[in-house]
């Protein structure tokens, strides 16, 4: 063990007894034959493993670790996940104190050594009540870019990418819903690895850098839902976009159908894009290699296979770039153009109810309305005594979070600045005070809202993710109008009907100046375009 990792091993001391801790990751390095080194606030174990020839294992090989008791290291964790496999590379997150940061990533020799490890670990018990989770960790390589003017070609944008930064390897535009010959305003930039990518927003990020005299707006963009192959190989779904958005319904059914009459089951459309549902998956197949590239009124349209609703819990982890799994079931944006949103264009998944197919998540209350007829029994109750999937806003979920930890409710305070363009925006700072002397003073978003309601409840959610707390909210997909009728014969329930959150809101960057004369170490640039981040 090289003086680096005796340095980390004492680090660990703090927190165990050093002569155990350091006696027992000693053991797990001779035993194993690995090595171990401490760098940049992680411990790496193997990395390569011994004997091994060859590059390092491909993408989808590694998962992301998260809920680790922070007293818990290599010599517990390693045979743990040893259990689904050879480990090429375990990453344990580190604080400088010597504890662990909660989470780390492991790296199998094999995609399905790594697709085994979250079938059998994620949700297990590592140690008496305290549950890991496991999911897939994929290197992001790809950056979203805002504020783009939206008559520049792809060609000008991936020239100009490849002008102003290192390691470009494609560009991806969409044209506009409404007028083909423009861009939607931003476009997402792929570069050859991660570490390029990291380098690039590292450049850009500042908010001077402009791109045609724009100030452009950068930043991660979510990467696309993986899907297990067996799953893919029952898809019979399409996903068609760049449609117009006077195509109809009836047209994408009629344009499907011509390579074999009534092969399509039917047609959603929603916008620009629309699901083609087939009644077999080898029909759906060759309609996907005909109809790509073809015009459908006067538009060339792109064909996928559409991709199901994950069948794992997911949750977010943005951690420098790297992120596990995917946010749209934390928060849920309207579908417009100007939304700019940093996902690729089309949608990740199925909507909810495809195929038959249900979202997985924990049964939810049906948001409906009733009707309220006179003498109906009430019974008093406390909001505390219900489940949480009765509450739909993060706001609510935080107090019955802090409640249920027997917490004293969360303190919000208000900040606010003014943009460029004179918009009065607005940020809550959130304490907990059961927590606020340890590692976590407080909680507060990186982004700024326009409205007061979007900054608590953007605020609510920040502060849920950073507690590890599964909140999950409803998608408007979700909300359809129930057919159902009351026992006393009354008339269909109302569907209650509520927007999903589509947050107008901005980016910080370094050093801003917040109204009531706190100082958060961020200065404020904003895009005259910029909707949200």
């Amino acid at each position: 063990m090289n003086e680096e990792n005796i340095d980390g091993t004492n680090g660990c001391s703090k927190v165990r007894t050093g002569t155990q801790n350091e006696a027992a990751l000693l053991a797990l390095m001779e035993k194993t034959g690995y090595n171990m080194v401490q760098e940049n606030g992680q411990r790496k174990f193997g990395g390569p493993p011994p004997g091994w020839e060859g590059p390092p294992p491909p993408r989808g090989c590694e998962v992301f670790v998260g809920k680790i008791p922070r007293d818990m290291y290599e010599d517990e964790l390693v045979p743990v996940f040893e259990r689904a496999g050879k480990i090429y590379e375990f990453r344990l997150m580190m604080e400088f104190s010597g504890e662990n940061r909660g989470y780390a990533f492991v790296m199998y020799t094999t995609k399905e050594e790594a697709q085994l490890a979250i079938r059998i670990l994620n949700n297990y018990e590592i140690r008496p009540g305290k549950f890991i989770g496991v999911c897939v960790s994929l290197d992001n390589c790809r950056l979203f870019i805002g504020a783009i003017p939206k008559e520049k070609k792809k060609e000008e944008i991936l020239d100009e990418m490849k002008k102003v930064t290192e390691g470009v390897v494609d560009v991806i535009v969409y044209p506009s819903a409404t007028d083909k010959t423009k861009n939607r305003g931003f476009a997402f930039v792929e570069y050859e690895s991660h570490r390029a990518a990291a380098m690039a927003r590292r450049k850009l990020i500042p908010g001077t850098f402009q791109l045609w005299g724009h100030t452009i707006q950068v930043d991660w963009a979510d990467p696309e839902k993986e899907v297990d192959e067996e799953t893919m190989q029952r898809v019979k779904v399409l996903y068609v976009r760049n449609l117009m958005i006077s195509t109809t319904e009836e047209t994408i059914k009629a344009e499907f159908n011509k390579f074999k009459p009534g092969a399509v089951e039917r047609v959603k459309k929603l916008r620009d894009y629309a699901f083609v549902h087939f009644f077999n998956r080898e029909d759906a197949v060759a309609a996907m290699s005909v109809m790509n590239g073809k015009c459908i009124d006067g538009a060339s349209i792109e064909v996928t296979l559409a991709k199901p609703v994950n069948k794992e819990n997911t949750w977010r982890q943005h951690l420098n770039g790297q992120i596990s799994p995917n946010s749209e079931n934390l928060i849920v944006f309207a579908n417009k153009e100007e939304s700019h949103p940093k996902t690729l264009g089309k949608p990740p998944t199925l909507p909810a109810r495809l195929n038959g197919q249900h979202s997985p998540s924990p049964p939810e209350v049906e948001r409906c309305t009733y009707p309220f007829f006179p003498g109906t029994k009430l019974t008093p109750i406390s909001m505390y005594s219900l489940k949480s999937n009765h509450f739909n806003s993060a706001v609510m979920h935080l107090d019955y979070y802090c409640n249920k930890n027997n917490w004293a409710p969360p303190e919000y305070y208000l900040y606010s600045t003014t943009s460029q363009d004179g918009k009065v925006l607005l940020v809550y700072k959130i304490v907990i005070p059961a927590i606020a002397n340890g590692s976590q003073s407080y909680f507060m978003p990186d982004k700024l809202c326009t409205t007061l309601e979007d900054a608590k409840e953007l605020a609510a959610q920040f502060t849920l993710l950073h507690l590890d707390y599964n909140f999950r909210r409803s998608s408007i997909n979700s909300l359809s109008p129930v057919s159902a009728t009351l026992s006393s014969g009354t008339p269909s329930v109302l569907p209650y009907t509520s927007r999903p959150y589509s947050y107008p809101s901005y980016p910080l960057s370094p050093t801003i100046s917040l109204a009531n004369g706190s100082h958060v170490g961020q200065r404020l640039y904003i895009s005259n375009q910029a909707s949200f981040f």
